[in-house]
């Protein structure tokens, strides 16, 4: 057992960010409004996610760097960098300020089913206390550096939350016969083009790609050491799949069309918990988003530090920089006034819209014989990986044109 423990990496790390707010915001927007029918999104995201995973995890391992470094490092032409380097970042914070902002509203979200909705008044304009609230105890811990003990703990109630779900999907005695149909045979039923591209949005993170390598260049030092790395992406990401479809599953037994607070949500959850169900998702919610608007500031940091070159310490005044800028934007957005639902299924579609971007960048390295030997992508390899980024810009286009109804 000792021997299992000392070999799991940061795959756990990686499945639990997606396991936050947006993914059972989405997840049950998805089971409620279509049932089991985009149960097959579910399945391409996880197939997605450990292609693109285990390339991010293979990078730091090969390499000992982080993929914002190589960007950086491999484009030699200063007009081509600077561009690079311009997209990239610019993909990172306007993705991670959504992202940060779905964060804080998630944990928001479960608090306002215990303490409701305070609102402060300050000339015309209200704004929401409880996501001020998430923001300031996430800024304390990130100023602090001190955050692994809170977030261990707030993990271990997102896992709690994932066990509620799985045992629940069975609670609910679901059509075996519908969810393979769902889940092998890809349908769009009407108005669901956005709900897809968020399920996607919310498994498959971008900044996750940049993390993962990053972390997996701290955890592993040989190459010897490259199947550990993607037993422990693989593994993760399926059991993350899993939650994720379980809660799909247990959603499209709901009998209400609108979901608009955690109650709402909550209803999936009431074959196993009955009228503590509402309690119980809320707690898991602001386990998941505070955990999330932690984690999500710093990565865009260890980005921007990739990107420009910067040594990437947690107390540097650069580093803080970003991450502070981060969590503003990602406080702003969530407490001024918009529904925590709308911004949580934006926030998801934001990263479904912004992942070809950051898969491009990182399908370009994969194939760099000088950053990664004979280890770099097989033909294999960069064909899944251009089939998911094809996949995923036509699902982005169809988003945009649905959103503008042009579809």
């Amino acid at each position: 057992m000792k021997n299992i423990f000392r070999h799991i990496g940061p795959g756990p790390l990686v499945a639990a960010a997606f396991i936050g707010p947006g993914t059972v915001t989405v997840c049950t927007l998805a089971g409620v409004n279509f049932g089991n029918a985009l149960l097959w999104a579910m399945v391409l995201s996880i197939i997605a996610t450990i292609v693109l995973q285990e390339m991010a995890a293979r990078l730091g391992v090969i390499s000992q760097k982080g993929l914002a470094e190589i960007i950086r490092e491999e484009i030699k032409h200063p007009i081509a960098k600077g561009f690079a380097i311009f997209l990239i970042l610019s993909a990172i914070v306007v993705g991670n300020a959504a992202y940060e902002a779905g964060n804080i509203s998630g944990g928001a979200l479960g608090l306002e089913t215990i303490f409701g909705s305070p609102n402060v008044g300050i000339g015309e304009f209200n704004f929401k206390v409880l996501p001020l609230v998430i923001g300031i105890v996430a800024f304390i811990v990130l100023y602090l550096s001190n955050y692994k003990i809170l977030e261990r703990f707030l993990v271990g109630l997102v896992v709690l939350l994932s066990l509620a779900f799985l045992i629940t999907a069975f609670l609910t005695k679901p059509n075996l016969l519908d969810i393979l149909k769902g889940a092998l045979i890809p349908n769009a039923p009407e108005k669901s083009i956005l709900t897809i591209v968020g399920l996607i949005g919310t498994t498959v993170v971008p900044y996750n790609l940049f993390l993962h390598a990053s972390l997996a260049k701290t955890k592993w030092k040989n190459q010897a050491d490259l199947s550990y790395a993607r037993k422990d992406t693989v593994i993760a990401v399926i059991l993350g799949g899993v939650v994720s479809m379980s809660i799909i599953i247990s959603a499209s037994a709901i009998q209400s069309q609108e979901i608009s607070n955690a109650s709402d949500l909550a209803m999936g959850l009431q074959p196993l918990f009955g009228i503590y169900a509402k309690h119980f998702l809320s707690i898991g919610l602001f386990a998941a988003g505070i955990t999330s608007a932690i984690t999500a500031p710093l990565a865009a940091a260890f980005v921007a530090s990739g990107c420009l070159g910067w040594e990437p310490s947690l107390k540097s005044l650069k580093f803080r920089t970003v991450w502070i800028l981060i969590l503003i934007l990602g406080i702003v957005f969530s407490a001024i006034g918009f529904k925590s639902i709308e911004i949580i299924k934006f926030a998801q579609v934001a990263n479904g819209l912004l992942l070809p971007i950051i898969a491009g960048f990182l399908l370009w390295v994969m194939n760099k014989t000088s950053v990664l030997g004979t280890y770099k992508n097989s033909k294999f390899q960069n064909g899944l990986g251009f089939i998911i980024v094809l996949i995923t810009i036509g699902l982005g286009l169809k988003g945009v044109l649905s959103v503008f109804n042009l579809i």
